[in-house]
């Protein structure tokens, strides 16, 4: 008779943990078929990022964070604004255009994880048009800005800029460089030399411009001198 009870009870057991095992199988394949996981993001397919080469003029700029940047390169300090950089390679004397935007899915994942994400930077720390061995390529050479829009409005300039280079090497007219006080020993303009000056200045802008939040920056300038036909 125990026998028969024990037998009775470890056959009970037995249906009951089969039951229960059939009704976990049963809920959680219909979780599956409720819940639809979006598709993985192929981070390979975003945008190639742009590089600028020797001789191109690119527009740096850094944000009020110093966190989002754009130096000419597609290390991780100049990524995130990288790929929706526009460059100009400098093939003459003329008029040229810089742009940088965020409306990229390499920004907005780099910024936000995903390539769904929102980010608008606001703020600027530093902004300067920048030519890749601009120096040792066109050590005659002079840039003057012409126009900065904003979110596609222009902005106005406070005073005229200079050319100057810190290293020798890269060619820079800087719009929001607040580290200088006077223009440099080797400033100049078409005209001529223009170190110490009052006339012009490495802030030529009013930084509250980009107080309110940007995702697109253009900078139109002129370049002369460059001893190319």
């Amino acid at each position: 008779m125990n026998k028969k009870r024990i037998i009775a009870g470890f056959l009970a057991c037995l249906m009951g943990t089969a039951a229960l095992t059939s009704c976990n199988k049963k809920s959680g394949s219909e979780s599956s078929d409720s819940v639809v996981e979006p598709a993985p993001i192929n981070v390979e397919g975003l945008e190639e990022p742009a590089v600028a080469q020797s001789g191109d003029a690119y527009l740096a700029i850094v944000d009020g964070r110093w966190w989002i940047q754009y130096w000419g390169k597609d290390e991780e300090d100049g990524l995130m604004l990288a790929y929706g950089a526009e460059n100009a390679s400098i093939t003459g004397d003329g008029d040229y255009t810089v742009k940088i935007t965020t409306d990229t899915k390499g920004f907005r994942y780099k910024t936000t994880g995903s390539v769904y994400g929102s980010y608008t930077p606001s703020g600027c720390s530093f902004a300067a048009i920048i030519v890749k061995d601009g120096t040792t390529k066109f050590p005659n050479m002079s840039i003057v800005i012409n126009s900065i829009k904003v979110n596609g409005k222009e902005i106005p300039l406070k005073t005229k800029n200079y050319t100057s280079s810190d290293d020798g090497v890269e060619m820079r007219a800087n719009i929001y460089n607040e580290w200088i006080s006077t223009p440099p020993m080797d400033a100049h303009s078409p005209e001529g030399s223009v170190a110490g000056s009052s006339d012009y200045s490495s802030v030529i802008i009013d930084r509250s411009a980009f107080d309110e939040g940007w995702t697109d920056v253009e900078v139109s300038f002129t370049v002369t001198d460059t001893g190319l036909s």
